[in-house]
């Protein structure tokens, strides 16, 4: 099947999954019949699409119009044979229970077209075993969303034994029309990525309370503030649920052995139906105070500990051809929101260092949780990542494209952290822009954030935070975001900012060292700092007085607001405002235009300017000297000529 001929998708399940599912589907334009066993279920879930789509037009993300249409496009249905009989494809979302989905897909062949291609959001379970209660195993694979669909952008796209390789390529190219990003399983594993990583390491957070080698709040505080995850451990078990984390360790334990062997922390939990947010009880007592994680609580054994046991999981699944490390990063960065990826964390920690962790507990304890992976010991010396090549540089969160002949556009390229900066961010734009400079065919840059989310909301705080907050290390990382966001204001081109989305704190500190600022009508602008006791520590205490002055400099630094486009327009921070479907065209169109222009003069122009900020005569020497400069350039006589001939001019840089 080609993706053209996928037209209607039945979704089964109108819980939260399900609902999400079939609105991301309206939303990609395909007809969307949504079913459940019961009346009441579907409408439900019928009644949440609409209250969501309706969120979103108010927001400005889509038109009411958009969502009118989309709302049209998805109908409710119980008849089981009435939902699937004309679907192409299936994305199949019932409860997490191997027999209550094994049930639907013995259904599912009484009705679906012989070309129907079956998929199911199963977050752990086998798709081998769901495939084969089917009589069309190779057209059977996994297709796992993230809670909540809408708004995640990750989808596993998961292999049976069985499945054929075209479907597979059909299913990422559906979620790709979806606006999602998927990442291929490429072994029917337990966990596939995400949760083969989160699990043991829920797990292991359980098992280091169990034995007394920590408490819950050192645990948390050293995945959160330490690590720099999104959560702490525990934290993380309260909001999903302890029992969803307690039954997918269960399967593990069951196909992968007592590696996985559920903490009894856990499973009393579950007992006494402590599951977390939901129950109001959990780790945390939600409703006498819930979650207080302190900031300065772990310590560096907890933390070997916790990045050594992800480090076992990820090699486990690159040992075992589940999937290479530079997609599991993506995936559980995408999934689970980490700053960085797993391999890349371990690499940073020396997976040297993580195995010596592994082979000690292993030998305290004799627990198989701790054994390491083959794997693991063949990387111990270079990586996950092979670092032996220092001349070739692949860049993970930043990328350079080339609209046009004459124009690199610099992507930030973290959508799933909004595009936040953090360190590793930092070090990569820097080498960027050096290239971009040297590259003799580019005479403008465009600076653009990926998505429509965020030009940048600002610094990774939580990647920042697990350096812990130690004074030097602030100061060398304030000093690190100077001079490479310095690198853009000093280069000889000229700079466009394209600001889509939040432009908000060192995000703001970026966009200024841009000569001129576009930005879409949904744009929100603004240096927070002060509301977390910061300030700007990019350049932004001196730079953005430059462009709007000292006195709305301060306004914008001290109230801590968030300002719309035209107000920062009024206040000559942005040079256009235009609207959200014209934004790119738009950028593209001033960057063009900019490169377009006399090179050594645009250099000498930026080099005057910018000496000026620092003292008016120096400015001024140094635009006299470029005058006189420029009088001897093949730029002015073919400026003068393309004048006199009434054309526009073609200049080299010569």
């Amino acid at each position: 099947m080609e993706l053209e001929e996928i037209n209607t998708i039945a979704v089964l399940g109108a819980g939260n999954m399900g609902h999400g599912i079939a609105e991301v589907a309206a939303l990609a334009g395909y007809d969307v019949n949504l079913r459940d066993i019961k009346e009441e279920f579907v409408q439900n879930g019928y009644d949440q699409i609409e209250w969501s789509l309706g969120k979103l037009a108010e927001k400005d993300q889509l038109s009411e119009a958009e969502a009118d249409a989309a709302l049209e496009r998805v109908t409710p249905l119980v008849d089981f044979g009435e939902a699937v009989s004309d679907a192409d494809f299936v994305i199949e979302a019932v409860p997490e229970k191997m027999d209550i989905k094994k049930d639907v897909y013995s259904e599912m062949e009484k009705h679906a077209p012989d070309h129907t291609i079956f998929a199911t959001n199963t977050s752990s379970l086998s798709i081998t075993e769901l495939s084969e209660v089917t009589n069309r195993p190779e057209q059977f694979c996994g297709m796992h969303f993230f809670n909540p669909p809408v708004r995640m952008q990750l989808v596993e796209v998961i292999t049976g034994a069985h499945t054929d390789d075209s479907v597979l390529d059909v299913t990422e190219e559906l979620a790709e029309e979806m606006g999602k990003t998927p990442v291929r399983v490429r072994k029917d594993s337990p966990g596939f990525i995400v949760n083969r990583v989160l699990v043991p390491l829920m797990n292991e957070a359980a098992w280091m309370v169990e034995s007394g080698d920590a408490t819950v709040e050192e645990v948390d505080s050293a995945t959160k503030f330490d690590i720099g995850l999104p959560m702490g451990s525990f934290e993380l078990a309260d909001q999903v649920g302890i029992d969803v984390g307690y039954h997918v360790l269960e399967y593990m334990h069951d196909v992968l052995g007592d590696a996985y062997e559920p903490c009894p922390l856990l499973a009393e939990k579950v007992e006494e139906g402590n599951l977390g947010k939901k129950t109001g009880e959990g780790f945390y007592d939600y409703e006498n105070g819930g979650v207080d994680v302190p900031t300065d609580a772990g310590s560096e054994a907890v933390v070997h500990r916790l990045q050594a046991v992800m480090a076992n999981e990820v090699a486990k699944l690159v040992g075992n051809e589940v999937a290479p490390a530079d997609e599991i990063d993506e995936a559980v960065m995408l999934g689970a929101g980490f700053p960085e990826g797993p391999a890349r964390m371990a690499d940073d920690a020396g997976l040297d260092v993580l195995l010596e962790t592994l082979e000690d507990l292993y030998s305290e304890t004799g627990a198989e949780r701790y054994e390491p992976a083959d794997y693991l010991a063949e990387r111990a010396d270079v990586g996950f990542y092979d670092q032996s090549d220092e001349d070739s540089v692949e860049f993970e969160t930043v990328r350079i494209e080339k609209p046009g002949d004459m124009v690199a556009n610099i992507v930030i390229d973290r959508p799933h952290r909004m595009n936040t900066i953090s360190a590793q961010l930092l070090d990569e734009l820097s080498v960027a822009i050096d290239q971009v400079v040297e590259d003799d065919e580019v005479r403008a840059i465009l600076l653009t954030g990926e998505g429509d989310k965020a030009f940048s909301a600002g610094a990774d705080v939580q990647s920042m935070a697990a350096g812990g907050a130690d004074p030097i290390q602030a100061i060398d990382l304030s000093r690190k975001g100077q001079e490479t966001f310095g690198k853009l204001e000093s280069c000889p081109m000229p700079v466009v900012a394209g600001i889509d989305g939040y432009c908000l704190g060192g995000g703001m500190e970026l966009a200024t060292c841009a000569d001129l600022r576009i930005a879409s009508e949904r744009s929100e602008l603004g240096q927070p700092e002060h509301d977390l006791g910061l300030l700007p520590g990019w350049g932004g205490t001196q730079r953005l007085q430059h462009i709007v002055g000292e006195g709305r400099a301060k306004e914008i630094i001290f109230t801590a607001d968030r300002f719309d486009p035209e107000t920062m327009a009024d206040y000559g921070f942005v040079n256009e405002v235009v609207s959200n479907d014209e934004f790119e065209d738009k950028a593209f169109e001033l960057a063009s235009k900019l490169a377009g222009g006399p090179p050594i003069a645009q250099e000498y122009t930026k080099r005057a300017m910018l000496k000026g900020w620092e003292s008016t005569d120096a400015g001024l020497e140094i635009e006299a000297q470029a005058f006189g400069h420029l009088m001897s350039t093949d730029d002015l006589m073919e400026g003068i000529t393309a004048f006199m001939s009434k054309r526009d001019p073609e200049f080299e840089g010569k």
